[in-house]
């Protein structure tokens, strides 16, 4: 049985409407709730930054049910891997067991904000696999001395830890960072844009050790009654679907991306995202995911219509999936 996930985006929505719409998403029926971090938006029109770990202490109080994962934290140069040892520790500890920690090398969009460099992607993803070694030596509860290429940790012990450690969940948009995800990672995620690429990383990913592990796979809908509408939404808040190669993790300003929107149209967006009220074109993308080979499928709705999408999903993209 495929998980479905719901996607809760720090760019797009405040922080009480994200604790509402995982609260929602438990109710509609979804298995699990993956929530972004990031310090900017893309784009003034989503206009939203809420720091995501004070957002998961609020997730936590108002579900019960489903699986919470970050998706995804970028643990090497906004924050220190020893902090988010400590803050993914006690997020376990108010979801017991529910919990998930998602990684990932990161946007330069975010991670400029302190004033340090942005490496290249093979640096970034060593920072990464580092970076995930140091979490899982903090997490034994022990003092910890750590002394490696890019990070330092002197003296250092996680006193509160919870009773099940989260699975870490590595984001893997190519092969290089999919072998990280299977050799240090406990699952994949991959946003599947291009059907090539996500079979190249499953690939990868299996060849490299994470055969038997599992694969989320990160999908993009606009659900609406009118289709032109919902294709004008989704190119006003998620324009980044149509942006080609490496351009959405080294641009530094949602200025830059703002520019770039000049670039696409709504219909290139739509290429990229199902648009409209057809329930059996959404129905198809997500199987089509899971013919690929990802049994958990996590769904963003874009735009600000969450609840009419989750009333829409509870009442018949849910059922019509399982």
């Amino acid at each position: 049985m495929v998980e479905i996930g719901y996607k809760l985006n720090t760019e797009e929505h405040n922080a009480p409407a994200l604790v509402r719409n995982a609260g929602l998403a438990e109710k509609a029926g979804f298995d699990f709730v993956s929530l972004t971090d990031h310090y900017h938006p893309w784009n003034r029109t989503e206009g939203e930054s809420p720091f995501a770990w004070t957002v998961l202490g609020g997730i936590a109080a108002v579900t019960d049910r489903v699986k919470v994962s970050t998706g995804v934290t970028c643990p090497t140069v906004r924050y220190h891997p020893a902090i988010i040892a400590q803050a993914a520790a006690t997020a376990a500890s108010l979801m017991e067991g529910r919990f998930e920690l998602g990684v990932g090398s990161g946007e330069n969009l975010n991670e400029h904000i302190l004033g340090d460099r942005w490496p290249p992607a093979t640096v970034r993803i060593d920072m990464m696999r580092e970076a995930i070694d140091v979490i899982r030596t903090l997490w034994k509860g022990e003092v910890t001395d750590y002394y490696g290429t890019y990070y330092l940790v002197e003296n250092a012990r996680l006193f509160s830890l919870p009773e099940t450690l989260p699975p870490i969940i590595v984001s893997g948009m190519g092969p290089i960072a999919a072998k990280v995800a299977a050799e240090s990672g406990d699952q994949l995620v991959h946003v599947v844009s291009d059907p090539a690429m996500a079979m190249t990383v499953m690939a990868a990913f299996e060849a490299a050790g994470g055969m038997g592990k599992p694969r989320m796979g990160e999908i993009s809908f606009c659900y609406h009654e009118d289709e032109a509408k919902a294709k004008e939404i989704a190119f006003r808040w998620w324009p980044i679907a149509a942006y080609p190669g490496e351009i959405n993790w080294l641009l530094p300003s949602w200025s830059h991306y703002e520019q770039l929107m000049q670039l696409v149209t709504p219909e290139k967006v739509a290429e990229k995202i199902v648009c409209g009220p057809d329930l059996e074109r959404f129905v198809a993308k997500v199987k089509e995911v899971a013919a690929m080979g990802f049994d958990r499928v996590v769904i963003h709705q874009a735009g600000p219509e969450q609840e009419k999408f989750l009333d829409f999903a509870r009442d018949e993209l849910l059922p019509a999936i399982r």
